[in-house]
């Protein structure tokens, strides 16, 4: 099992190859101004799971070095893998879905491995890992469920411990278990008063299931931005050191990962993916209780498509107002369109896109619906907008960040 003797040995192979993330304050002043962020985000291979992955292939015989590794991942821990193996000369082939996110993917044949693209998510990447396995004897080098795994994560608990010894509580994202299973295990041997808590995606959140049923079970997952802790079962080793040494999950909703995301973004100036930021959401949306306490929020990892980043933010401004779309019934006659614009404009509203239709059914043959995107201050000068526009000659319809269709 894992000991503190393995993480410090852990923490030797790793001198010279993986860094020693900062441990950044949330903000100056306010309520978090005693939250700390580290940042795994900023880590070699642009998350945590590049610890685990080096300690574990240094550990491997010759002869299972010799012959080759195989790893399943939704991309982080692939990653890792890839590029740990790189730099020992060990051949590595890695399952990874094919709804991975893109950046993922590239990255890890960029470290020169053999990616195989599965169907079936990261338990049909699993599946394929193992009939590979079987077929060439390849080592399995799993992304949480094994002691030097662990013990790796479990580096990033000394580093938080290194930088602030004060710390009254941790909180830590889990998928499979690896990283909340090393951190919690190191952060109680170190200091026992610490108290770490874990944070799920709702819509996947497996290791509170099996916590509550008492019960390794699988739950069934929905779709989530933090697909890289989107696991449906977690460890077996993982889930009885989560028991014995974490004090609490809580599980936090797809759009307070969202605004999670955009915070950092905005106020730390820092890249995080959803799975990263779900630690970050939690305290955001106060499902932990921060008051006077000195907290460490690991954001776990950084690997986000552009693309996917560009819908999470957009998703996080329409849920704060800041981005809105009004749909305006208007006459088709010269100078109205115009008009609406200008109307918008001295009310400081900043739009983005129109979308000018007249064909839509139902609508009278002297009208065109006009749909506009409009970026706003926050959400009470949205309602400015639309209190002020409505009062116009105009139909609008506005749908309010609760889906509301308030019409007027």
């Amino acid at each position: 099992m894992i000991t503190m003797e393995s993480v410090y040995k852990a923490k030797e192979i790793m001198k010279g190859s993986v860094l020693k993330t900062p441990l950044i304050p949330a903000a100056l002043t306010g309520d978090l101004k005693n939250v700390y962020l580290k940042c795994e985000n900023m880590q070699v291979t642009g998350s945590f799971k590049i610890r685990g992955a080096m300690n574990r292939l240094a550990h491997l015989s010759d002869a299972e070095k010799q012959n080759g590794i195989i790893a399943f991942s939704a991309g982080n821990h692939a990653q890792g893998v890839a590029y740990s193996a790189k730099t020992q000369n060990i051949s590595a082939t890695i399952c990874i879905p094919k709804t991975a996110p893109i950046s993922k993917i590239e990255a890890t044949r960029g470290h020169d491995a053999n990616v195989v693209l599965c169907d079936g998510g990261f338990e049909g990447a699993m599946q394929v890992a193992m009939d590979l396995k079987e077929k060439f004897n390849y080592t399995v080098v799993h992304p949480y469920d094994h002691v030097d795994i662990i013990s790796g994560q479990g580096t990033i608990g000394l580093e938080i411990f290194e930088d602030l010894e004060d710390i009254d509580t941790v909180v830590v994202s889990i998928g499979g278990g690896g990283l909340i299973s090393g951190v919690a295990y190191v952060l109680k041997q170190l200091k026992p008063s610490i108290e770490v808590i874990g944070v799920e995606a709702e819509n996947v959140a497996s290791m509170k299931a099996c916590i509550d049923a008492n019960e390794h079970i699988e739950v069934t997952g929905l779709e989530t931005i933090a697909d890289g802790i989107a696991v449906k079962k977690p460890g077996k080793i993982t889930l009885e050191m989560v028991k014995k040494y974490v004090d609490h999950i809580v599980t936090v909703n797809e759009d307070e990962i969202y605004d999670a995301m955009l915070s950092l973004l905005e106020k730390n100036h820092l890249v995080v993916e959803g799975a990263g930021a779900a630690a970050y959401a939690a305290i955001l949306s106060d499902k932990i209780n921060i008051k006077n306490k000195k907290v460490a929020c690991v954001l776990s990892g950084g690997n986000v498509d552009v693309e996917m980043l560009n819908r999470s933010l957009n998703r996080a401004l329409i849920n704060r107002g800041r981005l809105i779309e009004l749909s305006a019934e208007i006459y088709d006659k010269p100078g109205t369109l115009a008009k609406l614009i200008n109307d918008i404009a001295n009310l400081n509203g900043n739009i983005i896109q129109i979308d000018h239709n007249r064909t839509q059914l139902g609508l009278s043959v002297n009208r065109v619906i006009a749909n506009i995107v409009i970026e706003t201050f926050d959400e009470h000068h949205a309602q400015r907008i639309y209190d002020t526009i409505s009062t116009q000659e105009y139909v609008l319809r506005w749908e309010s960040k609760n889906y509301e269709n308030i019409k007027r």
